[in-house]
């Protein structure tokens, strides 16, 4: 499909995530600790999708392909090798906001 209001029933229901790298898509996948194929659109100019997917990658949280890729990847992925993702703290960013703005 190409646009959902939500994400989330599919993503409860998934064995396996394969999607673009945009932060939104990438977190929402991890933080519900399902596997994550991402696949790179390398003619994207100024590519931030690139950064992140690499960065999840080199963590070991995600498998990283392009299109060409795709097949050899699904075909090759051992999925026991990904990482958990570790859990958010907002409470570290809210102690620091509260630090810098002088609530402390």
């Amino acid at each position: 499909f190409r646009f959902k209001d939500s994400l989330a029933e599919d993503l409860r229901s998934a064995d396996l995530v394969i999607s673009h790298a945009g932060a939104g898509s990438c977190l929402e996948t991890l933080e519900k600790g399902k596997p994550l194929v991402v696949v790179i659109n390398e003619k994207l100019m100024n590519n931030h999708q690139l950064e992140l997917a690499k960065q999840l990658h080199r963590d070991g949280h995600v498998l990283c392909c392009n299109c060409s890729t795709l097949v050899e990847t699904l075909q090759s992925m051992d999925l026991s090798t990904l990482k958990p993702f570790p859990p958010g703290q907002p409470e570290k960013f809210a102690l620091f906001l509260d630090k810098v703005v002088g609530f402390q």
